[in-house]
């Protein structure tokens, strides 16, 4: 049987307690560490994300407070866990600020190699058939306008990764784009259309 709970308990036993699997030691401590690490977030990600960095950190530490064995305080390794989270979250953030910045001062603008009758229409349905990687990159640096070395930015990967997966998915689509092409006859007009009247001007 689990000993009770007491107000002075130190925090450190609590999380050795927590992570030996006493619920009521885990509850304790997340009670008595919350506004500490709210405020420790505010400060790092700001007040209108705290709440949601404060709850990925404690879902960080909770599931990995079985490893903890008290070997330095369990305050700082909390914390620590804390800072982990709000500087991935400062990340996604400043990615995602970077991304709606290009999306409203970037016209869109597409690879010459495409055919223009094919777009913007079909632009969609051709870009979903690429592989996630490679559509990223070219919507990244085709469509919203990115240098390479922003779109490497944005995604995380070196520059070359970045050209290689453009210059895939230009072949790609060129590949797409001839596929949906309707066949032609000899003398370079589309199989099944004539020089008769257009269908649609005929009374019903």
């Amino acid at each position: 049987m689990n000993p009770p709970i007491h107000g002075d308990e130190d925090l450190t036993e609590l999380a050795v307690r927590a992570a030996a699997g006493d619920r009521a030691a885990e509850e304790a401590f997340v009670a008595r560490t919350m506004d500490d690490v709210w405020r420790y977030c505010r400060h790092l990600v700001g007040p209108e994300h705290a709440d949601d960095a404060t709850q990925a950190a404690y879902l960080r530490a909770l599931r990995s407070l079985g490893n903890f064995r008290g070997e330095s305080s369990a305050k700082t390794w909390l914390i620590g866990v804390a800072r982990n989270t709000c500087l991935d979250l400062r990340r996604t953030l400043a990615r995602r600020s970077r991304l709606d910045d290009r999306l409203e001062a970037q016209p869109r603008s597409l690879g010459d190699d495409l055919h223009a009758q094919h777009l913007p229409a079909e632009l969609d349905e051709l870009l979903a058939a690429l592989a996630p990687e490679r559509r990223e990159a070219f919507v990244l640096t085709q469509v919203l306008g990115f240098p390479y070395d922003a779109a490497a930015d944005v995604v995380g990967v070196p520059i070359g990764t970045i050209r290689s997966r453009v210059a895939r998915a230009r072949a790609d689509l060129l590949a797409l784009v001839a596929e949906a092409e309707p066949p032609r006859s000899v003398d370079g007009t589309e199989t099944g259309t004539g020089t008769g009247p257009n269908p649609s001007s005929a009374t019903a």
